[in-house]
């Protein structure tokens, strides 16, 4: 299944970059801080599932409204960058 190799490949990156990002643009894009909360909602339904599939569909469909799509800012650095581009793609693949 394409969402267990997307969510194998950028899980433990996206637990390093979220919060730091959290920090670090949060003052200048508040909604950050609420697609951090979004993303720690996800990870534990996603540890807490297991070998299951998660139930994702209202997290996802609200990470898509905060970020428009997942439509990086002009003024944000590589890392912000990266966690949209990873959070597009499992959500994708979590939809596929």
């Amino acid at each position: 299944m394409a969402f267990n190799r997307v969510k194998a490949e950028h899980l433990k990156t996206l637990e390093q970059y979220v919060p730091i990002v959290a920090r670090v643009h949060g003052g200048s894009h508040p909604e950050f801080h609420e697609v951090h909360k979004l993303f720690e909602a996800i990870n534990k339904k996603i540890k807490e599932a297991g070998s299951e599939r998660p139930e994702l569909d209202s997290e996802f469909e609200e990470l898509r409204k905060v970020t428009e799509n997942y439509a990086v800012p002009a003024d944000v650095c590589e890392s912000y960058e990266a966690v949209y581009k990873m959070l597009a793609e499992l959500d994708e693949a979590y939809r596929a």
